[in-house]
C-alpha cells in the first residue's frame, strides 16, 4: 500500500525543503532545462540522443563549460577568415543569447543552438560548405562526411582548442590561401591595385602613360620594385614575364592585350576565386597518398606528385568547353596502362559525328573500322546509313593501334564510371597553345611516354625497357602498376607555387563562378564581415 504514496511524498518533500530555503533537488531543477533541450533537438536526432545519452548534461551552458564554450564562441567569430558563411552559425548571436537566458528554458534551449552551431561549423570547415555535386553536374567530387556524433564526442573528451584547430584541411595549400585571402582583403581595403592599364599591347622599349600605368600596377600587385621608370625597361619584363608565369601565360616578357587583360583583373576577383579554392580543399580534406597524379584543369597539366613535391610534369589538354565535353572532376585509383590501345569510340560521338558524317559519305572516317553487335567488322557497302538515326544505329565503332590512333600509343587507365583517363594523341600541335580544352573529356599528355617512365620507375629498374618492350610488341597489350596511383582531376583557378607565391588560372569552363555564386548566397562576404 505504501507504493502509491512514494512519488507524491518526493514532491511534498521537495517543496517542504523549497518552503524552508533549501535548495531543491537536481533532478526538480534540470527539469525545464532537459525538457527545453528535447524539445529543440527533436528534429535532429544525432543531437537528440547525444543529450539523452549524457542525461542532459550541459556540454555549453553549465557554469563548469566556461572552456567549451570560449572556444566554441572564438573559433565562430573567426570563421570568416576561413571563407565562410558566418551567419551560418553567428557568435555573436550566441554570445547574446547567452547574456540574455534568465530560464532554464532559455538556457536548454541555447543549449541546443549551440550544439548545431558546432556541429555545422565542424562539418563546413572539414568538408565544406556547399555540396559539389549540386553546383554543377561536372563537379563529380564525394565529400568524405565526417560522422556528427563523432565530432561531438571527440569536442566534449578532447581538448576543444585543438579539436575546433583540427578541422581545417591539412594539405599545405589551405592556410597558404588563408593567408592569400587575408592579403587580398588588406588591398582591397586599402584601394586595390590602382588604375587600370590602357588596353592595347606594350612592348620592352615602349615609353608613354600606358607603361607607366603598366609600371604602377605591377608594383602595388607586388611583381615589381618601386621605381619612378616610365620606359618600359629590361626590369619592367621581368616583371611580366613573373606575372605571365603567375598566371599561364606564355612568358615573353611581352605585355600583350591578353596579359593586360589578366592584369587588369581586380583584387576582387581574386579574392573570389581564392575563397573558392578554399571551398574546394575542404571538398578534398583526404588522404591524397604520399605519391598521387595531380591533374587541375584550369592549369592544362599533369603532374606527379611525390611526399609534396613534384617530380614529373607534362602539358595536357582537357575537354573542351562544350555541355557534352568538359572532363569532370574526381579521383580514383590509377591501376594499368594500355600500350598500342584500340580505340572503342564512345556512342555519343559515333552517332553524333560520325553518323550524320556516313550519312553524307558512307566512306567518311575511313579509319574506323565498323563492328555489329556479334563484333564483327561490317562492310560500309552493305549499310545505308539514311535508315538509321542516333536513337537506333546498331554498330560500333573502332579503330585499331597505330601512331594515327586517337589515342594514340599508350593509355593511362583508372576505371570510372564516366570512362575518363589520360593518354596519348597524335594531335601534338595543340599542346602548343595557351588555352588548351579541345578533347571530348579525357585527358591528352604531351609528354605521355615519360609519363609512363616516371610511374614504372617504381617497379624496375629499366622503366624505359619494359615500355618499349610493349610498345614494340605491336599489338594491344596491358601493363599492370605494381602499386595503385591515387589521381585526382582538380579545377583550381587559384592555388599556391612551390615558393608559396598565388598563381591564378582562367576560370575555363565557369565552374568557380558558380561555386562564388552559391557561397555568397549561402552567406559568405569579403573579409567575413555581416551587415
Amino acid at each position: 500500500m505504501t507504493k502509491p504514496f512514494r512519488r507524491p511524498l518526493a514532491v511534498l518533500a521537495a517543496l517542504m525543503l523549497m518552503w524552508l530555503g533549501f535548495a531543491a533537488p537536481a533532478q526538480a531543477q534540470l527539469a525545464p532545462f532537459t525538457q527545453a533541450v528535447a524539445e529543440a533537438a527533436a528534429s535532429d536526432e544525432v543531437i537528440a540522443s547525444y543529450y539523452r545519452d549524457r542525461s542532459y548534461s550541459t556540454l555549453f551552458t553549465g557554469p563548469q563549460d566556461e572552456v567549451r564554450r570560449h572556444a566554441l564562441l572564438s573559433a565562430l567569430a573567426l570563421a570568416g577568415t576561413h571563407g565562410l558563411p558566418v551567419q551560418r552559425y553567428d557568435a555573436a548571436a550566441l554570445t547574446a543569447a547567452y547574456r540574455a537566458a534568465l530560464t532554464e528554458g532559455d538556457r536548454g534551449r541555447l543549449e541546443v543552438r549551440m550544439t548545431k552551431a558546432l556541429l555545422d561549423y565542424a562539418r563546413d570547415l572539414q568538408t565544406g560548405a556547399l555540396v559539389p555535386s549540386e553546383i554543377d553536374p561536372g563537379i563529380k567530387r564525394e565529400v568524405p562526411v565526417h560522422d556528427r556524433h563523432a565530432n561531438l564526442v571527440a569536442f566534449e573528451t578532447g581538448n576543444p582548442v585543438a579539436f575546433l584547430r583540427g578541422l581545417a584541411p591539412t594539405a599545405t595549400a589551405y592556410p597558404q590561401l588563408m593567408k592569400a585571402k587575408l592579403d587580398l582583403e588588406a588591398q582591397i581595403a586599402s584601394g586595390g591595385w590602382g588604375a587600370a592599364v590602357p588596353s592595347g599591347a606594350l612592348k620592352p622599349g615602349q615609353d608613354g602613360p600606358a607603361v607607366v600605368a603598366l609600371r604602377d600596377r605591377l608594383i602595388r600587385m607586388g611583381y615589381l620594385h618601386r621605381t619612378a621608370t616610365a620606359i618600359y625597361d629590361a626590369d619592367m619584363q621581368k616583371a611580366v614575364q613573373a606575372f605571365q608565369l603567375a598566371h599561364g601565360l606564355t612568358a615573353d616578357g611581352v605585355a600583350g592585350t591578353g596579359t593586360i587583360e589578366q592584369i587588369n583583373i581586380g583584387p576582387e576577383a581574386r579574392w573570389q576565386s581564392v575563397v573558392v579554392a578554399m571551398e574546394r580543399e575542404r571538398w578534398m580534406n583526404i588522404d591524397r597518398g604520399h605519391r598521387h597524379i595531380w591533374v587541375n584543369l584550369t592549369d592544362f597539366t599533369a603532374k606527379i606528385i611525390d611526399d609534396g613535391k613534384v617530380t614529373f610534369t607534362s602539358r595536357s589538354v582537357i575537354g573542351k568547353n562544350a555541355a557534352d565535353r568538359r572532363s569532370p572532376e574526381f579521383s580514383d585509383m590509377m591501376e594499368f596502362m594500355v600500350i598500342n590501345p584500340s580505340w572503342s569510340v564512345p556512342r555519343s560521338i559515333t552517332t553524333r559525328e560520325y553518323l550524320p558524317m556516313m550519312q553524307r559519305n558512307p566512306n567518311a572516317a575511313g579509319h574506323l573500322k565498323l563492328i555489329d553487335r556479334a563484333g564483327r567488322v561490317v562492310s560500309r557497302a552493305s549499310v545505308d546509313f539514311t535508315r538509321y538515326t542516333a536513337a537506333n544505329f546498331p554498330f560500333a565503332m573502332r579503330q585499331a593501334p597505330s601512331s594515327g590512333n586517337a589515342l594514340g600509343l599508350v593509355k593511362f587507365m583508372f576505371p570510372n564510371p564516366y570512362n575518363i583517363y589520360l593518354h596519348d594523341t597524335p594531335s601534338k600541335s595543340l599542346f602548343a597553345n595557351e588555352v588548351r580544352d579541345f578533347s571530348h573529356g579525357c585527358i591528352r599528355l604531351g609528354s605521355p611516354f615519360d609519363f609512363a617512365y616516371a610511374l614504372l620507375a617504381r617497379q624496375t629498374d629499366d622503366p624505359k625497357g619494359l615500355f618499349e618492350q610493349h610498345l614494340n610488341g605491336g599489338g594491344e597489350s596491358r601493363l599492370d602498376l605494381a602499386a595503385p596511383v591515387p589521381v585526382h582531376l582538380v579545377y583550381f583557378t587559384a592555388f599556391p607555387g612551390a615558393k608559396g607565391q598565388m598563381n591564378y588560372r582562367r576560370d575555363v569552363y565557369g565552374r568557380d563562378a558558380l561555386i562564388f555564386d552559391a557561397l555568397s548566397e549561402a552567406g559568405v562576404v569579403l573579409g567575413g564581415v555581416q551587415g
